[in-house]
């Protein structure tokens, strides 16, 4: 499946990031209190305001966004104002 962000959108793929708690059990992120996740961005919208490329890495808050499948792994679609820092 192709997906195309449109205007100031940003389609990301979040790292995967496995917690476990001292007794073994496995965190989802739905459950995390830390909101920040790091990711990789897939696509980016035609705006003017969009200094991003694919496959650069970005710091966002898991708050707001669209959560979808692509090709079975979890993608998140935000704004691109919505996204905290490039990391490089």
């Amino acid at each position: 499946m192709m997906i195309k962000p449109l205007k100031d959108r940003v389609l990301i793929k979040p790292k995967e990031v496995e917690e476990k708690t001292e007794g073994g059990i496995y965190v989802p992120d739905s459950a995390r209190e830390d909101k920040i996740q790091e990711g990789e961005v897939i696509a980016v919208g035609d705006s003017s305001e969009v200094t991003l490329k694919p496959g650069d890495k970005v710091l966002f808050e898991d708050v707001g966004c669209t959560e979808l499948k692509v090709n079975s792994k979890r993608h998140v679609i935000m704004n691109i104002k919505d996204i905290l820092a490039k990391i490089e």
